[in-house]
């Protein structure tokens, strides 16, 4: 996989177009697009892309690797830059970690065009990890800054730069989503995936909310990040339904 297929097929997906995105972002003929959208979808196993004639749309699996796309070009383009930035005079360095939740894609380019703006003469250098991680990287030096959650620990100074809502994510045919609100007693009996250890002050934050409202929870699933759980599952469940289909063609053929 080269990072020009990435750039392709960001491209494609920001334009909704193969012809926009041809004619406006990339200055190559369609069908050399095209024919590079293919080759990136058959090295990566699963469609990323629906075509009609109303333009392109993003399947489940494309919009997964969409934001891992988006961020591996971010860091391929502050690789090159470290690599110039080495071939100079050295410089200080400055490290930013983010919280691995889809976080970095959002405030990276931000952040590292204020820093870059700011500090002209020292190399920026990025990494992700969860909330706990982030915090011992802080105190063991490795890092100058991070974005993460208010972690129970001793010798770090806090500032709030964000709040996150905690929402419900249901199937679109559950009892409860066409409802505006929900009562924490209606998950009682629901079969409830919760958060694992590893993200462990969400983890507390949660089971700080159900115990105020007395339910107790017993999670039939834990996983460390809903967003990448989605994500792959959305993934996998497109891959089964694309196999049964071609299965099923078969069948009748």
């Amino acid at each position: 996989m080269e990072l020009r297929h990435l750039r392709y097929f960001v491209a494609v997906a920001e334009e909704g177009s193969l012809t926009l995105a041809a004619e406006k972002r990339l200055h190559t003929a369609q069908p050399s697009l095209s024919r590079q959208i293919r080759d990136l979808e058959h090295e990566v196993g699963v469609a990323l892309l629906t075509r009609s004639v109303h333009g392109v749309e993003l399947t489940a699996a494309g919009r997964a690797f969409l934001d891992h796309a988006r961020l591996a070009l971010t860091q391929a383009e502050a690789a090159g830059e470290a690599a110039r930035r080495a071939a100079q005079p050295t410089r200080q360095i400055f490290a930013i970690g983010f919280l691995t939740t889809g976080q970095e894609v959002e405030w990276l380019p931000r952040a590292t065009s204020i820093l870059r703006d700011e500090l002209l003469n020292i190399e920026i250098r990025v990494s992700s990890d969860h909330s706990t991680m982030l915090a011992d990287e802080l105190l063991r030096g490795k890092l100058d800054i991070a974005f993460l959650r208010a972690e129970p620990v001793a010798d770090l100074e806090f500032k709030p730069v964000a709040k996150e809502p905690l929402v419900a994510i249901l199937p679109s045919d559950h009892r409860l989503a066409k409802q505006k609100a929900i009562d924490p007693q209606d998950f009682v009996g629901e079969t409830y995936i919760g958060i694992s250890n590893t993200p462990r002050v969400l983890r507390a934050i949660i089971g700080d909310y159900f115990k105020r409202r007395g339910i107790e929870i017993v999670p039939t699933l834990e996983i460390d990040n809903y967003a990448m759980a989605m994500s792959t599952f959305l993934s996998r469940i497109e891959d089964l339904t694309t196999r049964l289909s071609a299965t099923a063609r078969t069948a009748r053929g």
